[in-house]
């Protein structure tokens, strides 16, 4: 059986920026909401609020954004899975962000409605 969970809707709408793998991680990504920043030897990823991006960044925005209500055990599986299984399965695009208490789950928000309805459905709690 699936896993049933908790889910929190943030506040405002989210961006995920590229910048090069050799930027410093720029004063405007920290702020309220969720903040991830990953860099790879190919770039500098960072999830925020989008009204912090500035123009002429390279970014995908108009996110909402989902907490997974946590915190979840390391080696507790199926978590995410439940919740991106009923969006996939109807083709939403999604992108999951994972911290050491938790998970977040960002749907575009113009899909916003269709995933509410479709993780309820599948049995998710909506706070």
């Amino acid at each position: 059986m699936a896993a049933r969970v908790k889910l929190k809707g943030l506040d405002g709408a989210y961006c995920v920026a590229r910048l090069g793998a050799s930027d410093a991680i720029p004063a405007w990504a920290d702020g309220a909401g969720l903040v991830s920043i990953s860099r790879t030897d190919d770039e500098l990823s960072i999830v925020c609020r989008e009204e912090r991006v500035p123009h002429g960044v390279l970014k995908d925005g108009d996110w909402s954004c989902f907490k997974l209500v946590g915190p979840f055990a390391f080696d507790e599986t199926g978590i995410v899975l439940s919740v991106i299984a009923p969006l996939s399965e109807n083709r939403m695009g999604i992108f999951v962000v994972s911290t050491f208490d938790g998970d977040h789950l960002l749907v575009k928000s113009a899909d916003l409605e269709k995933a509410r309805d479709l993780l309820t459905a599948a049995g998710h709690t909506l706070l």
